[in-house]
This record gives structure tokens, C-alpha cells and sequence, in this order.
């Protein structure tokens, strides 16, 4: 049954907010290995973002993907006319304009108007490259063969399309923008529809997870099976009673493959509501893409159980609040029929 409309409204806060919390998390140890993760932060690793906590581009692009979908999502009520991959892609370009000058022309409104949104954060070339073009790629005409984790880790927000075949397809769609590879965006439709499981349908998160392994199965059994791998070893983890998780394992995450199942068995060896921190520490310390690992662990956990997840002494540091807050419920709000202002994606 799918939830209630408030708690899918919270739902799409927290999973917008949790990402970004893993996202700072993990910011500061992205290319470091586990020995040099150790020196700098002691023998258990990272164990809370840095004050202030600051995101990557992968929160960045999660606002401006959310930012696109919701105008394509007015565009369509309004007017009739519904294309989200372009609106999408028009919003990315938008991003790119924010990592190339130094501050929002006079003026300007949305996301672009926020120059707080103008501070690089080392942006993949891949996405710098792809975003360059003159015209969208698709799964079917990409315009590289990358599978890097940049495409899977701004997905989220295609969760909360109205049907889980319409969150996997814009998934895959808007990881494909800049992620021409298989895995590069079969990823980003996984995750949608994991996404859109969890926080729109309420599915419990093991169930949820085998219908994602199930449908990525019919376009990528490579995804398919590095995700059900992160399921049995999830079982191993509990049925053996290992002290900690090795997510290393399941790859470095650099990849969307990798750094989905990392963010799946993290959240299986760790369910609870509680776990939270367990959980993005677990995604987080390790050699390899920290960042993407626990962004995604975030929005997952989120999208799980809400905002009441979310360690309050974490959020009081982070950056981008109020536009994570305000546009994680506005998706919420779209998918359950909810008013919302549509004059700001006008």
C-alpha cells in the first residue's frame, strides 16, 4: 500500500537531507585509502562530517535534479506538455554555468539564484565533458562508455515519479545524461526505483531490494548480480556475526555498480531507524568512493524512515538545509497530489 501523503512528504525531505549528510560525511576521505583514512581520523575512521559540513557536486546535482523534474512536473500539469529528461538536462546545464563563474547573474531566480550553489566542488570530468554537449545523450545514443558512481548518486529525486516503471525509467534517463556505460545508468534506474519503493510504496527494504534486483536483471545482469552479491553477503554478516562490515568486498564504489551495492548492503547490515550513523560510517570509511557510498546510504536510510532518522548534531552543520528540506518535500508533495507553490518551478 503506498504510504501516507505527510509521511511521504517527510519521506522526500530526509531523503534528500540524508544523502547529503552522507555525502559530507565521506567528502573529506574520498581518495583516501583505509591506512591513510586511519592516520588522519583514528583506528575507527571518519565518525561525523566536518563543521561546517560541506557537500560535493553529487548533493549539487541531487538539487538540480530534483529542481528539473518539479518544473517538468508543473510544465506537465499546466500545460500538458511532459519531457523531464530535457528539462533535466537544461537543468544540468544550468549546474555547469555555477562550477564555470563566480556568482548568479542579477536577477536571477531558482537554484541559480542561490550563490551558495557557486562554489566548485570538484566535479567529475566525465559530467563536466558530457554536460559540455550540444545535445542530450540516451541509454540508446550515450555519448561515452563511463559507469563512474557520479550518474547513480543524483538520481533520487526520479523516485518519487508517480509509478515505480516511471521512476526506474527517468533513473536510468538522467544517469545516462552524463553516464553513457551500462552500468552507468542502469544504476541510476535501480536506485530510482529503490527510491520510490521505499519512501512512495512503502515496501520493507529486503523486499523492496530483490523487486530492484529483478528488474535490472531484464537490461544488466552485471548490476544485477553485484547487487545481489551485497544481499548475501549481507546475510553472511548477520548469520556469522561479523564486527564490522566489509564493504571493500563489493568494490571500491567508484563505479554506480559498486557504489549501489556498497549503499544496499550498508543499509541491510544496518535497518534500523537508529542505525543511521552505524550505517553511513560503515558506507563511508573505506578506500575507495567514501562520498558516493554514504550519499547514497543516506538517501536510501532516508527515504526508509524519514527525518526522524537524522542525527540532529549532524544537520545543525550542514549546509543547504533549507533547499534540501524545501525540495525533497516538494517532491513528496507531487507524487501524493499535495499542493505545493508551483510558482517556484514555474
Amino acid at each position: 500500500m503506498p504510504r501516507e501523503p505527510m509521511t511521504v512528504v517527510d519521506r522526500g525531505s530526509a531523503c534528500l537531507l540524508g544523502g547529503a549528510l552522507g555525502d559530507a560525511l565521506g567528502a573529506p576521505i574520498q581518495y583516501l585509502g583505509w591506512t591513510d583514512i586511519q592516520r588522519d581520523h583514528g583506528p575507527e575512521g571518519v565518525l561525523a562530517p566536518p563543521r561546517p559540513a560541506l557537500v560535493t557536486d553529487d548533493t549539487q546535482l541531487t538539487l538540480f535534479t530534483a529542481d528539473g523534474y518539479l518544473r517538468a512536473w508543473v510544465r506537465g500539469r499546466t500545460t500538458g506538455e511532459w519531457d523531464p529528461v530535457r528539462v533535466v538536462w537544461h537543468s544540468y546545464r544550468q549546474w555547469l554555468v555555477t562550477q564555470q563563474v563566480a556568482a548568479p547573474e542579477p536577477g536571477a531566480a531558482g537554484l541559480v539564484g542561490d550563490e551558495r550553489l557557486y562554489s566548485s566542488r570538484s566535479p567529475g570530468l566525465t559530467c563536466l565533458r558530457a554536460l559540455a554537449a550540444d545535445t542530450p545523450p540516451t541509454p540508446e545514443e550515450p555519448h561515452n562508455e563511463s559507469s563512474g558512481c557520479n550518474g547513480v548518486t543524483r538520481t533520487a529525486p526520479a523516485g518519487f515519479a508517480p509509478s515505480a516503471e516511471i521512476a526506474y525509467d527517468l533513473g536510468c534517463r538522467f544517469a545516462a545524461l552524463t553516464h553513457g556505460g551500462t552500468g552507468g545508468w542502469v544504476s541510476g534506474g535501480a536506485f530510482a526505483l529503490l527510491i520510490h519503493l521505499l519512501a512512495v510504496r512503502g515496501r520493507p527494504i529486503r523486499e523492496a531490494v530483490d523487486q530492484v534486483i529483478g528488474r535490472v536483471l531484464r537490461d544488466d545482469p552485471y548490476t544485477a548480480n553485484t547487487l545481489n552479491r551485497a544481499v548475501v553477503f549481507a546475510d553472511e554478516h548477520r548469520a556469522q556475526g561479523f564486527e564490522s562490515v566489509r564493504v571493500d568486498r563489493l568494490g571500491s564504489g567508484w563505479t554506480g555498480p559498486e557504489a549501489l551495492a556498497i549503499a544496499v548492503h550498508t543499509v541491510l547490515v544496518y535497518p534500523k531507524r537508529a542505525q543511521f550513523v552505524d550505517a553511513v560510517r560503515a558506507a563511508a570509511n573505506h578506500s575507495g568512493g567514501s562520498d558516493a557510498t554514504a550519499a547514497l546510504t543516506g538517501n536510501i536510510l532516508g527515504a526508509l524512515h524519514g527525518t526522524a532518522a537524522l542525527p540532529r548534531d549532524w544537520l545543525a552543520g550542514l549546509e543547504l538545509v533549507d533547499l534540501l528540506t524545501d525540495l525533497g518535500a516538494d517532491l513528496g508533495r507531487s507524487v501524493t497530489g499535495l499542493d505545493f507553490d508551483l510558482a517556484r518551478y514555474a
